[in-house]
């Protein structure tokens, strides 16, 4: 099934966050057990090379692929689409312009303004038939704005009834800055939690699929709970310490 339709479905989807821009490394990543990965272009070492080379192993380890590219560049969105990812994470759109030229780069015509060039996306497929891809691509590809400030939660009602976007990724960390007006970073900070859950709520009832980055997995439940189906976590830092931490503790026990 595709990322598009498991959505749909209202499957729990985790994804995998990585920074790191090598493929081999990526490859590493996709052969863990997530149902995703992310690539980061945006605070990540991700470039357009990264993710054109990264692309591949995750699907071949039949994992959704996922890109997040940098503020503004829905250019790169459509790029990435083309490189064979099937959902594109926009940060910071903080209004309904920005979601219409996110929505724009994302869609074909008549919905949406994407040229035509799936170069390495339908060969990655296995898609043989130009026409089927074009009249399937729309729905197959997802489109996720992501809500982080003040403004975009004022404007979150326009940019969901913007045709094209699919979804809403809530980015706790900038979010937990604006909620603070600039005095902590904190991706749980309990006094934005619902606001968080009222974003998740009005995402599910227009139709939209509803995602966040998930900085502690102890209340990832509790995101669940709110209506959040894409779950984001695990970079290569994290899983690197979390590992080395563990394997040593281990070592050590052992050492006595």
């Amino acid at each position: 099934m595709s990322l598009a339709e498991r959505l749909h479905a209202n499957e729990t989807i985790i994804t995998a966050w990585s920074g790191v821009p090598d493929a081999l490394t990526v490859e590493i990543l996709a052969g863990q057990g997530f149902d995703a990965v992310t690539l980061d272009m945006q605070h990540g070492g991700h470039n357009e090379d990264s993710v054109l080379r990264s692309l591949a192993p995750v699907l071949r380890a039949n994992k959704h692929a996922i890109v997040r590219v940098p503020v503004g560049r829905f250019d790169m969105a459509s790029r990435a689409l083309d490189f064979g990812a099937e959902a594109v994470i926009a940060p910071m759109v903080n209004s309904v312009e920005d979601a219409q030229r996110f929505a724009a780069a994302m869609k074909y015509p008549p919905l949406g303004e994407r040229s035509w060039g799936p170069t390495f996306a339908a060969p990655r497929a296995g898609s043989k038939d130009p026409v089927k891809w074009l009249r399937e691509s729309n729905a197959r590809t997802v489109s996720f704005a992501m809500v982080e400030t003040h403004a975009a939660v004022a404007a979150l009602d326009g940019i969901l009834s913007t045709p094209g976007i699919d979804g809403i990724f809530v980015g706790p960390g900038d979010f937990s800055i604006a909620w603070s007006k600039g005095e902590t970073i904190n991706g749980t900070l309990e006094g934005m939690m619902e606001t968080v859950a009222a974003i998740a709520k009005r995402t599910r009832a227009a139709g939209k699929h509803a995602a966040i980055y998930v900085t502690d997995p102890k209340i990832a439940g509790r995101f669940v709970e709110m209506g959040f189906q894409l779950l984001a976590t695990g970079s290569e830092h994290q899983l690197i310490s979390a590992g080395a931490a563990g394997l040593l503790a281990d070592l050590r026990k052992s050492l006595g």
